[in-house]
């Protein structure tokens, strides 16, 4: 891991990095946060589409929570950068900067395109070897972020202590972007996209032991445009018997300024969770 630039911020440091990976077999670029004094724990979090590592760090005004709380955060990009790949460059919901958390499996993304296993395994062992966090590791995100932080919450339980996320694409299956995302990185087969969407997973048994905290604005265009599926999210939690703290934020809409106004509670749930 490169460090690119540091800056001080509440006593510790905001540092953005680059490191080559052998998931996406591309330079990946991070941003952290890294309170001064000794570290209680580590939250990744992940970016909606068209974001980068730097939305997180620069727009959401956690570091003074997170230094309170003794927690860094690591922010990696929302997808492999540097590549030419048919229909990357195309659209802004498709492609580069929109790599939806998955490992796809069609000929023009497999080698590349393996945000899960990336995460999940690769900046997952790099947090636990750079900065000796083993074990006390948690997940949170926005939109297609906050899909991405739930469907690995529940899949890789044991390696996340808990989850949360900021108006989550709940049901990608259901709705346009994740269809149009699922079938240019998946392919056609509909089973197939069962392992990557939140509701399907917890219809066929997966959980997380913690409850799930999760913040929804009622002014959020993309909800009322049912890209979001916030209903759907809900009662499937409900169906399979896991725990949900579903909160509608009245007026609150999909932008960074809802997250900001909520990241301090975020914080402290999974500061809980890590003690």
């Amino acid at each position: 891991m490169n460090i690119l630039k540091s800056h001080k911020s509440f006593g510790g440091q905001v540092q953005f990095w680059d490191h080559v990976s052998h998931e996406t077999k591309t330079p990946m670029r991070l941003a952290s946060f890294r309170p001064e004094g000794p570290l209680r724990g580590c939250l990744i979090w992940l970016s909606g589409l068209t974001c980068t590592e730097e939305n997180f760090i620069a727009k959401a005004g956690a570091q003074r929570y997170l230094a309170e709380a003794g927690l860094m955060v690591v922010c990696p990009d929302t997808s492999p950068r540097g590549l030419s790949l048919p229909g990357e460059h195309e659209a802004w919901d498709f492609g580069a900067g929109a790599g939806f958390y998955v490992d796809a499996t069609t000929p023009a993304y497999r080698d590349h395109y393996r945000m899960y296993s990336y995460v999940t395994k690769e900046l997952y062992s790099l947090i636990e070897k750079e900065f000796g966090l083993q074990g006390r590791i948690s997940i949170f995100g926005h939109s297609m972020g906050g899909h991405g932080a739930l469907v690995m919450g529940l899949k890789e339980s044991h390696k996340f202590r808990s989850v949360s996320a900021f108006a989550p694409i709940a049901n990608p299956m259901g709705c346009p972007w994740g269809q149009k995302a699922f079938r240019g990185y998946l392919g056609d087969d509909l089973s197939s996209w069962r392992a990557y969407d939140t509701c399907a997973l917890l219809e066929d048994g997966w959980k997380h032991p913690h409850p799930i905290l999760v913040d929804q604005g009622t002014a959020d265009t993309f909800l009322r445009d049912q890209q979001l599926r916030t209903d759907h999210l809900q009662m499937a939690c409900e169906k399979a018997g896991q725990r949900l703290e579903l909160r509608f934020q009245d007026g609150y809409d999909h932008s960074y300024y809802g997250i900001a106004s909520f990241i301090e509670e975020h914080i402290a749930f999974h500061a809980e969770a890590l003690a």
